[in-house]
């Protein structure tokens, strides 16, 4: 049923490439230090042995520990005060008689009971198949069938499934996957505690054919950019059936991601989007499918984009759908505002080579016209440093302020903030550079929505590794980088390195924020003046409502702490330590919540997305 999108997923990187060489993290052999141009042939052969059940991974290790403390955790069906009847629909055509069986035996062995199973044959030819499910029909008179006449392709025969179905929740399974017997139960645990629980889907793996389950898919909670970029939510998914029939359940012409189509209409228009953080649904990978090749079906990527764009014009959003940085990705250029002026502010001290550089790249880069450049000098000395002032004030996109008061990156910059005017503010460092042509337009697209709070970009140290990706909150007592000291080129988990996403925060080296939205929450806290200023700030935006964006589609470099230098002194530790303290006391419950954003059976102790074990 559903069209399955491809989502790469890359190797976990946990130290600096170091002259050619990479510290790797294997989830068999643990660290090893490789020569970087031998990493994707190791990952060519670890990962098959894997998946054939030969090598055991982390995920090995992460199920036994799992199936350990889910004897404690499992929820008894019949001590539940509503339970509604779940249709679960399948589309059934010419699938191998083996995964059919494992597919109902999978619907049969789940501990909720008060289920049925519609399944619309679309004219299947495949010998013992209709022999088979009248056998299943016979044996249970909960398992329904329609032999359609004709065959109606896949988003036919899915509406075929749909229109038997008599439950107040549908639940949709492809007919050579599987679902965990605890499925519908999680589930109808969720439809029990949230009342308006409209749209209901989980975490999943894949499960070869030999039967070893491989490469979890660990979600974010609902995040509508990363549904934009690529069909994340997939399953298991369970939607309210009002809501199904109100949006007239699957289209024709979208075959391949009728499901990424329906799931962009249930979501305009679902009450509340529930994610449980457990692997309910398993997702077969045989030769010829999607599980296992991209590229098999090929038309399911123009009905993504097709469905893409539609959801735009639904939702009164202007923007143009491209193909992403990988098969099976997409991105959504948003139109900027075409008058909006943009502060760039930037403190500076010192280090003219720096300044200049990252000055010079936006003045080059920068195709918006409507912008300043706010350069805010905090306390200089060096000559060369008031000669190139000089220089700049003899350009007009150029102003200079003074702050003449010890180091405070957060005061620096809500005093600039608090004398300039521009609609929007993007705060910059001034040891960044500039990469992608029409960086702040793109920029501009994003931030120029309603809901939108920040946005924040890609950032690579000059050795050509992710210095951010988005913040993670969580990791290492307060926050990390996604994907730090991962190779520029690597998609990252499940291509998150590489495509447009919501995240609880992005970092104040290059973040762009409406006005109005920095002002009704306050600016900085100045109680932080040298570490997670970017953290709080970001927290504060999204206790507000507003969504936090991060784009791969802009890139600039960063020579983190170039201008002032690294300092290893007892009262840089000491300070660390009270803006740590300082943190983790204001935002105690949101920590203790966990990122929505991440997901709770991943690390907080590094910044490669492995499992926590």
């Amino acid at each position: 049923m559903s069209s399955k999108s491809i989502i790469s997923r890359g190797f976990g990187f946990l130290g600096r490439m170091v002259r050619g060489y990479i510290l790797v993290h294997f989830p068999t052999l643990g660290l090893r230090v490789i020569p970087a141009v031998k990493r994707h042939f190791i990952a060519k052969i670890h990962m098959p042995l894997i998946r054939a059940g030969i090598l055991k991974s982390s995920y090995d290790r992460w199920m036994q520990l799992e199936s350990k403390s889910a004897s404690n955790q499992e929820i008894a069906p019949e001590s539940l005060p509503h339970q509604p009847l779940i249709s679960i629909v399948m589309p059934v055509y010419n699938v191998p008689l083996q995964w059919l069986e494992k597919a109902v035996a999978s619907v049969r062995a789940q501990t909720y009971g008060n289920w049925e199973l519609c399944i619309a044959d679309d004219g299947s030819t495949r010998k013992g198949l209709r022999e088979y499910l009248q056998q299943q029909e016979g044996l249970d008179q909960r398992v329904r069938i329609n032999f359609l006449d004709k065959n109606l392709g896949i988003s036919g025969a899915s509406n075929a499934a749909l229109a038997m179905a008599k439950g107040e929740f549908i639940g949709l399974l492809d007919n050579d996957d599987e679902l965990a017997p605890n499925a519908l139960a999680e589930m109808v645990k969720v439809i029990n505690e949230t009342e308006d629980a409209d749209c209901i889907y989980s975490d999943e793996d894949k499960i070869s054919e030999t039967g070893k389950r491989y490469e979890p898919f660990f979600k974010p909670d609902w995040s509508p950019d990363t549904l934009r970029s690529y069909n994340y939510i997939c399953h298991f998914t369970v939607i309210r059936k009002s809501l199904l029939d109100q949006v007239g359940g699957f289209r024709t012409g979208f075959d391949g991601s009728q499901d990424y189509d329906l799931f962009l209409r249930v979501t305009e228009q679902a009450r509340n989007i529930v994610h449980i953080p457990k692997i309910l649904y398993h997702w077969r990978a045989i030769a010829g499918s999607t599980g296992q090749r991209g590229d098999a079906k090929m038309y399911a990527y123009t009905a993504a984009k097709k469905a893409l764009t539609e959801h735009l014009e639904r939702i009164n959003c202007k923007g143009e759908v491209y193909d992403g940085n990988f098969l099976g990705s997409y991105q959504i250029r948003y139109e900027p505002p075409k008058n909006a002026r943009v502060d760039i502010i930037i403190p500076s001290k010192d280090q003219v080579g720096v300044l200049r550089r990252c000055i010079d790249s936006i003045l080059l880069k920068t195709r918006h016209p409507h912008y300043r450049i706010v350069v805010v000098d905090n306390n200089s000395q060096e000559k060369e440093t008031f000669a190139y002032y000089e220089e700049l004030r003899k350009t007009n996109k150029v102003i200079l302020l003074r702050y003449d008061k010890p180091f405070n990156f957060s005061a620096i910059n809500n005093y600039a903030a608090s004398r300039t005017d521009g609609d929007f503010i993007l705060f910059l460092n001034n040891d960044t550079e500039v990469l992608s042509a029409n960086w702040l337009q793109e920029m501009l697209g994003l931030a120029a929505r309603q809901e939108m709070g920040a946005v924040g970009c890609q950032l690579y140290y000059p050795n050509e590794t992710v210095q951010h990706a988005g913040i993670i909150m969580g990791i290492g007592g307060v926050a990390g980088h996604s994907h730090k000291y991962f190779l520029r080129n690597d998609l990252g988990y499940f291509g998150k390195i590489k495509i447009c996403q919501n995240l609880s925060g992005v970092t104040a080296a290059c973040l762009l924020i409406k006005r109005k939205v920095f002002e009704e929450v306050g600016g900085f806290e100045e109680e932080l003046s040298h570490a997670f200023n970017d953290v709080d700030l970001c927290l504060k935006i999204r206790q507000k409502g507003y969504l936090i964006t991060y784009t791969p589609f802009v890139e600039l470099y960063h020579y983190e702490s170039a201008s002032r230098g690294y300092e290893n002194s007892p009262e840089k530790k000491a300070r660390f330590n009270k803006e740590i303290a300082f943190c983790q006391a204001k935002w105690k419950e949101t920590f203790e919540a966990g990122d929505p954003y991440y997901n709770p059976n991943l690390s907080l102790e590094r910044e490669d997305f492995s499992l926590r074990l």
